[in-house]
């Protein structure tokens, strides 16, 4: 064999480099360090031959550890770049082919060429000896990393104490790096960092470094382990004293099943269906046989205690008097007389009927009406069980349905825990805020909804966490909201709707007088002596300090008088204060809402109009200029797109009449129509508005006033039809609150004038239209000039255009 060793010495001031060429072996999933005795086996056929090739010549092979373990030819750039050079101590071939080899490195070197010769690698490799002088800042830094090196051997178990403390004296800083680096315990990435690393100070500063994180890793695992130690001794011992409990309970003869004897029977008296009582006890026979702390015992043990929980035949004794009910919803509440009937018919039916369903009613109306304490008093006059379940902003169909026992931390969904905490299967469940409720990938709670609510369904309802069908038949349902249109139409079809309404001025007046006078007295303390309202005085609240359809801002308002004049109280002792409309500013401070009142004087292009909205009517003044330009409609005042649309019907409808109103025919190309709806920054939407401007058009193009005590509400047509239009009451009660007590609504909604209060419809004069001809000669001060109407060129006489499509 030919000797390939090659040497080349270049000297500097800290350290001399020195050039050889040497047989290469990688090396897999373990980095060789200078100083380390390795025994490893030679398997590959070109590592074989590079063993060859150095037992041939002096012995040394450069051992350098490959990137993927797995790769059984690395390529040159699969191979790390800096490795050891190793003496080859002693050799043994074994049966199989492969050599066991002890080696024992000499010193680190970086590959500078590696080539392929005769099937193995050689490497021409560059060594770098580094003369450190002895000072004491390095005499300290081995002292530190020798410290740190003995508390990483105590705390690893791998490594044998005595030996390794023994193999570390040593004043070689280089030597006593790559000793304690070969013996870490650390990955091959970092072991081949610090290969890689040549100067000896460097080096022992990175070994500090490495020896205090790994500390402290074992460290945390010593105390993991404690920890868990600690608990498995913990469970050992209670299942250790369980099964002596149990013996001592046999020799005592007491049995060793009296839990589950007092199981069965709770189980027998739960009053369950056949059904839901044989898997009740199949159940409890896999309780029986699971071990005490085992998980799935836990799991069986709440399932088992949540079917015992809900009630499967207790019933509250139901009071049926018509008129013990009738006396107990007017004590609690004023007015509301259809809701009333509606709960006394109920009862009714339930004397005659001897298991008549549940009935399920949907309470609408805006914020602060008593829809919650209604149902309250519905339960209080039944004599049932009340329980409230709150849907806003639900949007987890297992919220409804609850969630499978397969799921850790599962529970029954929210109506079964509501049966639960009413502990009777007939309880008033008022599913609160019902229009609020949305969905996401979890699934529709408002879908889950549809069984609870069908009558027709309810009484099989499986929740997924029980598994076993549970009647509902028997529940009260009371759904609450706001507004109708979020609910989905298939859920509207399950419930029977009932409207509550705003309240008018006086009727806020008597629930005060009647109400929230006296609970927010009994609330602060005080006694009627102490304070007294007037109805001047609660008359002042309403309309200068709350803006609202129900009495919630209104009550907080009472309270905020009652607690200031509590604190007069404690101050001075006497006090006797009656609130009239000239003291409400001292105790409530400037006023916060100004009246929407009529115009003062009748003017061209301003007319009154009249909106709902969630939290009751109000009056909408609409303004229309005319002004030069190009024909075009302005629209302004943040208006929705059928407001737009309504607006567009309204001119189209003015242009078509021009004759009629004594205007040119093509007026309207010269002059520009700007519509504005104060107040700017309010969306408003709707097509109720469309005789309001359709007049204010007509008013501004033929500069007549439109009357100032008047105000108006209705859909528009291409053809001048007035369309019927929602939310009467609440409009009319806005346009008597604003002092106005005339009002243009369409002839369509004659019938919900039969809803209207009787105070309200008598100080209402009230116009049924049914065309815009007739609003214009109501609203309009000066009546239009009697013009025969021609009909526009290329029409028929007495037609306007195309018949317009049915309304949807």
């Amino acid at each position: 064999m030919t000797k390939r060793v090659q040497r080349t010495t270049v000297a500097t001031n800290k350290e001399k480099f020195e050039s050889r060429k040497l047989p290469m072996m990688p090396v897999r999933e373990m980095v060789i360090f200078p100083y380390m005795m390795t025994p490893f086996v030679v398997g590959r056929e070109s590592s074989v031959r590079a063993l060859e090739e150095a037992l041939g010549a002096d012995r040394k092979i450069f051992l350098a550890t490959q990137h993927d373990a797995s790769v059984d030819e690395p390529k040159p750039n699969e191979i790390f770049q800096v490795g050891t050079i190793a003496n080859i101590v002693q050799s043994v071939k074994l049966p199989d082919g492969n050599i066991k080899v002890l080696v024992e490195g000499i010193e680190r070197g970086k590959i500078l060429q590696l080539v392929d010769e005769d099937g193995f690698f050689v490497a021409t490799v560059r060594t770098a000896r580094y003369n450190v002088e002895p000072s004491a800042p390095i005499e300290a830094a081995m002292q530190r990393v020798t410290s740190l090196f003995e508390q990483y051997v105590k705390l690893c178990q791998a490594l044998n104490y005595e030996t390794m403390i023994a193999a570390v004296k040593m004043e070689d800083p280089a030597k006593l790096t790559d000793v304690i680096g070969a013996n870490l315990q650390l990955a091959i990435e970092e072991k081949q960092e610090l290969l890689e690393i040549f100067d000896p100070v460097e080096r022992l500063s990175r070994i500090g470094d490495v020896l205090d994180l790994e500390i402290e890793k074992l460290n945390m695992d010593r105390n993991i382990q404690s920890r868990v130690k600690r608990q498995m001794e913990r469970a050992q011992k209670e299942y250790y004293l369980n099964e002596k409990i149990k013996a001592i309970q046999k020799e005592l003869g007491r049995g060793e099943k009296s839990e589950w004897d007092d199981l069965k029977k709770k189980i027998d008296g739960a009053g369950m269906p056949k059904e839901v009582h044989d898997k009740a006890i199949q159940e409890l026979k896999k309780l029986e046989a699971m071990p005490p702390m085992s998980a799935e015992s836990t799991v069986s043990r709440n399932y088992l205690d949540w079917l015992l929980a809900v009630p499967w035949k207790k019933r509250s004794k139901e009071i049926r008097s018509i008129d013990r009910a009738e006396k107990v919803l007017n004590e609690d509440h004023y007015g509301l007389e259809k809701i009333k009937e509606r709960i006394l018919e109920f009862l009714a039916v339930r004397q005659l009927v001897k298991n008549p369903k549940g009935s399920i009613l949907c309470f609408v109306g805006p914020p602060g009406v008593g829809k919650t304490s209604l149902g309250m008093s519905i339960a209080k006059a039944t004599g049932r069980k009340f329980v409230r379940m709150s849907l806003g902003g639900v949007r987890d169909e297992a919220e409804i349905r609850g969630h499978r026992r397969t799921y850790i931390g599962a529970l029954p969904g929210q109506v079964i825990q509501m049966m639960k905490k009413a502990g009777t299967k007939n309880p008033v469940m008022m599913l609160d805020e019902v229009d609020k409720m949305s969905m996401d990938f979890r699934g529709d709670p408002s879908a889950a909804l549809l069984e609870v609510l069908d009558p027709e369904q309810n009484f099989m309802f499986v929740d997924h966490y029980l598994d076993v069908e549970y009647d509902l038949s028997q529940v009260f349902f009371i759904a609450t909201a706001n507004v109708l249109h979020t609910i989905p139409p298939a859920l509207q079809d399950r419930m029977e709707v009932l409207r509550l309404h705003g309240y008018t001025e006086p009727e806020k007046v008597e629930i005060a007088k009647q109400f929230l006078v006296r609970k927010q007295r009994e609330a602060t303390g005080l006694s009627e002596k102490n304070l007294t309202f007037t109805d001047e005085g609660i008359t002042e609240i309403i309309r200068h300090y709350t803006r609202e359809a129900g009495v919630r801002n209104l009550e907080r308002e009472i309270g905020n008088v009652c607690r200031k004049v509590a604190r007069r109280v404690v101050k001075e002792k006497n006090v006797n204060l009656v609130l009239t409309a000239e003291n409400a500013g001292e105790f409530l401070g400037v006023t916060k809402f100004r009246d929407s009142l009529a115009h003062e004087k009748s003017e061209i292009g301003l007319v009154t109009g009249l909106a709902w909205t969630e939290i009751g009517g109000s009056i909408l003044s609409t303004e229309v200029s005319v002004v030069e330009g190009k024909g075009k409609p302005i629209l302004t005042g943040k208006l929705g797109d059928v407001m737009q649309e309504s607006a567009q019907a309204a001119m189209t409808y003015v242009r078509s009449r021009a004759t009629r109103l004594g205007l040119q025919r093509d007026f309207y190309r010269n002059l520009d129509v700007h519509i504005h709806v104060p107040e700017g920054a309010i969306p408003k939407d709707g097509p109720s508005a469309g005789i309001t401007m359709a007049t204010g058009i007509a008013s501004a193009l033929t500069r007549i006033p439109v009357r100032r005590d008047i105000a108006m509400t209705g859909e528009i047509t291409l053809r001048g039809k007035v369309l019927p239009i929602g939310g009467l009451k609440e409009k009319l009660l806005a346009a008597h609150r604003a002092g106005i007590f005339e009002a243009v609504i369409p002839k369509d909604n004659e019938k919900d004038m039969a809803d209207l209060p009787e105070n309200l419809r008598n100080a209402m004069k009230l116009h049924l239209v049914e065309n815009m001809d007739q609003v214009l000669k109501i609203a309009l001060e000066s009546p239009l000039p009697e013009i025969k109407e021609e009909a526009p060129a290329g029409l028929l006489p007495g037609t306007q255009g195309e018949q317009p499509a049915a309304r949807q």
